[in-house]
């Protein structure tokens, strides 16, 4: 009996014959050749049955009606097939199958998504099945070797995993982008970011992070959002806001190394520069005070690539303002102390001026935008129970929070990072509904 194998372990047995449970995503061929195009998860590549093989192996009546059977497999059947591993410098994977034997599993017919062009929507509507697809795969791929080269860095550094809760009592930022639910009679949110419960994990073991989906009720459309997104956040005691600066840029740095490493096939499908994500994890990230920013946007307004609306000191900032600011650069930037007045109410004022906050943005270059948020957190019990009221907050709310700051408190800081953006930036594409599995947008819930 043949070896069963996945094909991305093909290279493992070249010159024997081995099974690949698989389905058939394309196939084609004339007369007495057929070419399968196959794929197991793992990977993709190409299986070729000819013939007068199978009738030499399985005599006139039964090895032609094996061949008859490849040739009528539709898009998408499932299959077991047996074949000889042969290298193949033609092909980009570098292997292909000599078929010596098939068994189908499980047919396929009428498969909606044909290889041919299909509209955004429908591809959507059918997005169960899209994602099957080779860049779609290279997507997910990508993902998870973002997903895994977090826990290896926060490993190695430190860390210890915190789980907050999904259901809060509170808003962590903004009330006007939380989910609310019915929770026994009571009003609770979706959460907006696991924060303020990992400053609670802090203060028990140090270093902390937590990774899961967080939501977020605001009504954009634009291609950087979503409504439910995963989110990496971490949180440190005893870092002033500079060195926790330095820990963010090490770690993205770690996740760009970690896609290069673990899904180098996955880039490639995507056709993205290595080149440029090798330059991000060699240069050091730029970083730049929000003032200075406002100020290079106001000296290059008239540029012929400037294309962003005026700003002026105390706006925020527009999604062209932020890519022409990391375009400038050319690598990740920091651009940091924004107004307090945009922020959230539990960041640290820069020391001697109110209305300054110690914290940061990350932006990608290449038109991505912010991939994390962070800041240095206020320790002052009085200062952040009057920032709580200015924002119109109920402090009875954050009665457990305020209580971090009368027992013990501690400098400390963190950040927060999007799955889904850095998933988008490092793969190169330019929606974030495809760097999720199921995206959930302002008029899209299903399937």
């Amino acid at each position: 009996m043949s070896n069963y194998i996945t094909i991305t372990d093909v290279k493992k047995h070249v010159g024997e014959e081995v099974t690949i449970g698989a389905w058939v995503a394309n196939k084609s061929g004339k007369g007495k050749i057929a070419f399968l195009q196959l794929r197991d998860g793992t990977a993709f590549f190409q299986g070729v049955a000819f013939k007068p093989n199978f009738i030499e192996k399985f005599g006139e009546e039964v090895g032609t009606e094996k061949f008859n059977t490849i040739k009528k497999l539709s898009q998408e059947s499932s299959v077991y097939v047996t074949g000889v591993v042969k290298e193949d410098e033609r092909s980009k994977f570098g292997y292909e199958l000599d078929i010596t034997d098939i068994q189908v599993i499980g047919s396929s017919e009428d498969y909606p998504i044909t290889p041919k062009e299909h509209g955004t929507d429908f591809l959507m509507d059918n997005r169960h099945l899209w994602l099957r697809s080779r860049k779609q795969m290279a997507m997910m791929r990508i993902r998870n070797a973002i997903i895994y080269a977090s826990y290896e860095f926060f490993d190695q550094n430190g860390f210890v995993k915190f789980d907050s809760p999904i259901l809060s009592g509170n808003a962590a930022e903004n009330t006007t982008e939380l989910f609310e639910t019915d929770y026994f009679g009571n009003p609770a949110f979706l959460s907006q970011s696991g924060q303020l419960y990992l400053e609670a994990g802090m203060m028990a073991l140090g270093r902390v992070y937590d990774f899961g989906p967080v939501f977020r009720a605001e009504k954009s459309k634009t291609r950087r959002h979503l409504t439910e997104f995963w989110m990496m956040d971490a949180e440190y005691p005893f870092l002033t806001h500079d060195q926790s600066l330095d820990l963010q840029e090490a770690y993205v740095k770690a996740l760009i190394q970690g896609v290069l490493d673990r899904a180098p096939e996955a880039l490639e499908i995507l056709d993205r520069d290595t080149d440029l994500l090798k330059k991000y994890i060699a240069e050091p990230f730029k970083r730049v005070s929000y003032d200075d920013a406002i100020d290079l946007l106001k000296e290059h307004a008239d540029d012929e690539d400037a294309d962003y609306e005026p700003i002026e000191h105390g706006d925020d900032f527009g999604s062209p303002h932020e890519t022409w600011i990391s375009n400038y650069f050319g690598v990740p930037t920091f651009i940091v102390n924004y107004p307090a007045s945009f922020k959230a109410f539990y960041m640290k004022p820069v020391p001697g001026n109110e209305e300054r906050v110690l914290c940061a943005d990350l932006l990608a270059p290449e038109g991505y935008g912010e991939i994390i948020g962070g800041s240095e957190r206020e320790t002052d019990y009085d200062k952040l129970y009057n920032k709580i009221v200015e924002n119109g907050l109920d402090p009875k709310d954050y009665d457990w929070y305020l209580d971090l700051r009368k027992y013990g408190t501690v400098p400390h800081a963190g950040f927060g990072l999007g799955l889904e953006r850095m998933v988008t930036f490092v793969a190169g594409t330019k929606h974030i509904r495809e760097a999720i599995p199921f995206p959930r947008m302002l008029h899209r819930i299903k399937p």
